[in-house]
């Protein structure tokens, strides 16, 4: 379904409910710069170190578009996909039909879910969305949960401190967003939604925050503007 929430003023923050689920798709290839390329990436590299098999978790996996691509090149991996909303999960078990492969999706807070150790950890533009006080001690179960050597893959919307810089950055992806058919009111009440919903740190912030918690090895897999890839390796 074509993504047309926000043409009507929203009477609540946003929340991944029935309503946002019907048309995440469509939001996410219109909402995110590159999104189908970054998908491609996120699978290329995860599937890197799953040839062999292992376990990979999609924290935050909505309709389960990283793992359905992932398994084509990792058939050996056991794909786990978790999130929080119902209607989200529910459309991911309607997309395993088709899409085969060996994914699972559970309806988890992955806030508090007991991981088993894993090779790859995946959070596609979902630990924006966790509040900044669990923020780092969730990167750090991340951490802990991997095995060595293991790698997480975070793709996240970034800002920057320079302010006249992060204004510019702004602007020029609603220019982008504007391009994909979004009108100004829709926008500006998307905007409203999620306005203290989506909580975006600077590349240098989520770049301590990842070396606080451990990992030694950190890289940009690709940027553009204000939206990033970030590679970050457990190291032996």
């Amino acid at each position: 379904m074509k993504d047309s929430l926000f043409m009507q003023k929203p009477t609540k923050q946003f929340e991944f409910d029935e309503s946002v689920a019907s048309v995440f798709d469509d939001m996410l290839n219109r909402s995110i710069p590159f999104y189908e390329e970054q998908i491609k990436l996120l699978a290329h590299f995860a599937s890197l170190e799953l040839c062999e098999g292992g376990r990979v978790y999609d924290l935050g996996s909505s309709t389960g578009n990283v793992l359905f691509a992932l398994s084509k090149l990792a058939p050996k991996a056991e794909c786990i996909g978790l999130d929080s909303s119902y209607a989200m999960i529910a459309r991911s078990m309607l997309k395993s039909l088709a899409y085969g492969g060996n994914v699972h999706f559970e309806e988890a807070n992955f806030l508090d879910y007991e991981f088993l150790p894993s090779k790859v950890m995946i959070a596609n533009y979902t630990m924006q969305f966790v509040r900044p006080l669990q923020r780092e001690k969730m990167i750090k179960r991340i951490f802990d949960a991997l095995e060595m050597g293991g790698v997480f893959l975070m793709g996240e919307k970034v800002i920057s401190h320079e302010k006249v810089l992060d204004r510019a950055m702004i602007d020029y992806y609603y220019s982008y967003k504007s391009s994909q058919g979004y009108s100004q009111i829709e926008i500006a009440q998307k905007r409203e939604a999620l306005e203290n919903v989506l909580i975006p740190y600077t590349q240098e912030e989520n770049f301590a925050m990842l070396k606080n918690a451990g990992f030694s090895h950190i890289e940009i897999l690709f940027r553009w503007v204000n939206f990033a890839l970030i590679f970050a390796k457990k190291g032996h």
